[in-house]
């Protein structure tokens, strides 16, 4: 059984977490703790894009990190370039490498999950894979490091598809969940870390203006 849901706790707002910003978008490196879009009810209102729309009132989401994850994140200025933008992620020439700590000693060290996606209704926010009526969901994966004291590994993934907890999920499906994920870990994987240990390290696409390729990198905080 799953512990009951915290109380929200967003993290202190000290000042926007700016990585870039130009007359079409800005890119910011959201903390862990803080929702992306306002949650339901007044308690959580405080978000990413309430934090941003104080200073840039045209900002728009393009996509979404979880609550948990830190790391990159993508602005629109003005509901015109949200739409370029969100065709960009539609037409998959929007990259994005994530970094993760996981459960156990990767075997093989890469390869791919493609797993199809539904959202487990009874359960909800829980995912599940679903070989009928699951939606394509397509991750690759390399693990970089295994450290023998904590049993654990530093893993990159590069998701090809942008399903609800896409990652979380696939990671599971291996047998080797994200340390601190408290919906989908057993306990001790769980426990065995003070967050989700999953950041959006690394963005990369055509600028919208110029069709330039443009990348962008957050220093993973673990």
């Amino acid at each position: 059984m799953l512990p009951p849901p915290s109380p929200y706790q967003p993290p202190p707002d000290q000042g926007l977490p700016l990585i870039y910003v130009d007359e079409a978008l800005l890119v910011l490196d959201k903390p862990a703790g803080l929702l992306t879009v306002p949650g339901r009810g007044p308690e959580k209102a405080d978000c990413l894009a309430a934090r941003v729309q104080k200073r840039f009132p045209e900002a728009l989401i393009v996509h979404r990190l979880d609550m948990e994850t830190s790391g990159l994140v993508l602005m629109a200025r003005g509901p015109a370039m949200q739409r370029t933008l969100s065709q960009l992620f539609e037409q998959r020439r929007i990259h994005k490498r994530y970094l993760a700590r996981v459960a156990g000693r990767l075997t093989p060290e890469r390869g791919a999950v493609n797993l199809p996606l539904i959202t487990d209704w009874p359960r909800r926010p829980r995912q599940m894979v679903d070989h009928g009526i699951g939606k394509p969901s397509l991750t690759h994966y390399a693990s970089l490091h295994f450290d023998a004291a904590t049993q654990s590994s530093r893993v990159a993934l590069e998701p090809l598809t942008g399903r609800s907890h896409q990652l979380r999920v696939h990671m599971l499906s291996l047998g080797h969940p994200i340390l601190g994920d408290a919906l989908y870990a057993p306990e001790a994987v769980r426990l065995a870390a003070p967050r989700l240990m999953l950041h959006a390290e690394w963005l990369s696409f055509p600028h919208p203006d110029s069709t330039e390729p443009v990348e962008f990198t957050a220093p993973c905080p673990f």
